[in-house]
Parts: structure tokens; C-alpha cells; sequence
């Protein structure tokens, strides 16, 4: 399972629990969490689609 797939069970999980909520503020926290959970899995399929490439510096090159 990716990071992806984990934070859209999370934001899944915060949107089944404000139809069981009365409480307007809860409600409104689970709302606020679960858009910031799809914010991280947008985030981290763009991650996935990055590649970095780490090159050791050249000892000699970066002497004076």
C-alpha cells in the first residue's frame, strides 16, 4: 500500500464519521482533516512521480 492509498483510507474514514456526527464543530473538524489528508495524497502522488538523483561532489573539482 502507498502513502497515497493510506491518507485516502484516512480521508475516507473522516468523511464516514461526519454523517454520524450532531455536533456542527466536529463536523466541521473532520471536514478540515479529511481535506488536508486528500491534500497529502495529492502531494504524495506527486512525489511518487519525482525522481531524484543524489550526486557525491567531486573532491578535486570543488578544492580551490
Amino acid at each position: 500500500m502507498t502513502p497515497r492509498d493510506v491518507y485516502l483510507m484516512r480521508a475516507a474514514e473522516l468523511i464516514s464519521k461526519i454523517d454520524g456526527e450532531l455536533d456542527p464543530a466536529l463536523r466541521a473538524e473532520f471536514e478540515n482533516l479529511a481535506r488536508a489528508y486528500l491534500r497529502l495524497a495529492d502531494q504524495a502522488e506527486l512525489n511518487n512521480q519525482t525522481d531524484i538523483v543524489y550526486e557525491t561532489p567531486n573532491k578535486d573539482r570543488d578544492q580551490p
